[in-house]
């Protein structure tokens, strides 16, 4: 009987990507890195990972799926196939660009672009808004240039100026002034100078650190790629900061005025590993206080609440504050399979599991007679949450509320999150109550925003809550929301990201 795939289904977004990069001022095999760098990131994107290196030359490695597991014996082979005292790793997922076997073959990153005689390579996680008025000034230098995803767009930009001009911090404030959109680039001259950058709003994270005797240097989406190649950790990169890395350490311009921060808030909600740091905090000590703060503002349902569970493992945190607070047991009924991977699988014709059985693992009894509170970071389209409560129903839950630490998500993202239409988003269209009845829990409890900004110990000013206030950092952002959202409650109906689909 044939097997066939059907694609993941899983409720919970993506994001862009991740990033790592490294240079090692001895001159010693820089690969080692990149690999636990990225091996530390993998969270951050699963369709694609990249290795580049460069020793004079540029050396590169790109595949799909997961970052591979490299045995002990087989190291020295990699290390030879990619040699250099300074490489950059990335690991992606799609928010840009085909979804198609071929497409993501093609935008596998790191990427190396050249112009002439100048090359350069970078590794990039964000997303751009305005991509077709950036494609057709690319088009018009470079008359055969076919857009595939958005770091091609700015690595040609950084080419038009460093052709001309030579000049690097030339070239990224062009980026940082001409392009809208979050981008946080780690990138490599042709000459081996690593250096990375940010949009001048900051909404990707990006930071720097050091080995102890200071002869290694690496920057990194989070600072878990720091942590697991054991350097220390020295600063975030700011808003419109380039940094270039020297033996006397980073040097540091702030190339672009940072009018606004932005760090996106589902960084703390989701995407971000607990164990690495956003702002002065832990993302573990953010997403407690998460728990504690549904406690606070729905203590009439918690009281109805015999026990806790949650969603691993962006759910686990939170759960742990909410018990804190309540006094009410956390029962950790739930798991997840920790070598279910995929993000498709195979499903024989007669077979009806979905992704979250597949996934997850709820101990059934000690569900019955219950009334258990759900905790989970989010509830994007409400499909997976819906299977959940359904599975819930069927081990004999009384009653099941839903504590969600990410509020309602009312409006799509622009910066690198999976969610580009209205239609997508349940909480669009919905208000809690309803939504409650759609999924079949008897509550959904959504963190306000004010008790999630003040658990990030940011401010609002500091913060992207574009998909949760409908305010966007950018201009065109703005701008697109605005007229997709009335043109989709006239009944348009949606056809594309907003943002690729837009003619602007």
């Amino acid at each position: 009987m044939a097997n066939f795939i059907v694609k993941n289904m899983l409720e919970h977004l993506k994001e862009a990507c991740g990033v790592f990069g490294a240079l090692d001022f001895e001159h010693r095999p820089v690969f080692p890195y990149v690999y636990w760098g990225l091996r530390g990131q993998n969270h951050r994107g699963h369709q694609s990972h990249g290795f580049l290196t460069f020793d004079g030359r540029f050396h590169a490695h790109r595949g799909l799926d997961l970052v591979p597991k490299i045995k002990r014996e087989a190291i020295q082979k990699w290390v030879r196939k990619l040699p250099g005292h300074v490489g950059l790793g990335h690991v992606r997922y799609t928010t840009s660009g085909g979804t198609d076997e071929q497409s993501l073959v093609k935008s596998a990153a790191p990427i190396l672009e050249r112009a002439g005689k100048t090359k350069i390579a970078i590794s990039f996680n964000g997303n751009i808004v305005n991509g077709p008025k950036i494609t057709r000034e690319i088009k018009g230098k470079f008359p055969s240039f076919q857009y595939n995803f958005d770091a091609q767009l700015i690595s040609r930009k950084l080419l038009l100026k460093l052709r001309k001009e030579g000049d690097l911090a030339s070239s990224v404030r062009s980026c940082m002034k001409e392009i809208e959109g979050a981008f946080s680039v780690a990138g490599i001259t042709q000459k081996g100078e690593l250096f990375a950058f940010k949009d001048p709003y900051g909404i990707r994270p990006l930071c720097c650190g050091y080995s102890e005797d200071r002869k290694t240097c690496a920057v990194s989406s989070e600072t878990v790629g720091l942590d697991i190649n054991g350097l220390e950790f020295d600063f975030e990169i700011n808003p419109g900061e380039l940094v270039t890395a020297s033996e006397d350490g980073f040097v540091r311009e702030q190339l672009v005025r940072c009018e606004k921060r932005a760090l996106c808030a589902f960084e703390f909600a989701y995407f971000a590993r607990p164990d690495s740091m956003l702002g002065d905090k832990f993302v573990y000590e953010v997403r407690e206080e998460f728990g504690r703060n549904l406690g606070r503002e729905y203590p009439e349902t918690t009281e109805d609440v015999d026990i806790i569970i949650s969603m691993p493992e962006t759910g686990n945190d939170a759960a742990f504050g909410l018990h804190e607070l309540t006094g009410k047991r956390w029962e950790r009924a739930s798991r997840r399979h920790r070598y279910v991977t995929e993000r498709a699988f195979i499903l024989l014709p007669e077979e009806r599991y979905t992704t979250i059985d597949r996934k997850i693992n709820i101990i059934d009894h000690k569900m019955v007679g219950k009334n258990v509170a759900v905790v989970d970071d989010s509830i994007v389209r409400g499909d997976t949450t819906k299977v959940v409560v359904k599975k819930l129903r069927k081990m004999g839950a009384k009653k099941v509320y839903l504590f969600i630490t990410f509020p309602r998500i009312i409006g799509p993202c622009f910066y690198g999150v999976d969610m580009a239409t209205y239609g997508e988003l349940i909480g669009s269209r919905y208000e809690a109550e309803e939504i409650a009845k759609i999924v079949g829990a008897d509550a959904v409890k959504y963190q306000s925003v004010d008790g999630l900004v003040k658990a990030t110990g940011l401010s609002r000013n500091e913060l992207c809550l574009g998909c949760i206030t409908e305010k966007y950092p950018t201009p065109m952002a703005q701008k697109l929301a605005d007229e997709m959202k009335e043109r989709f409650e006239k009944g348009y109906k949606e056809t594309g990201r907003i943002y690729e689909v837009a003619t602007h």
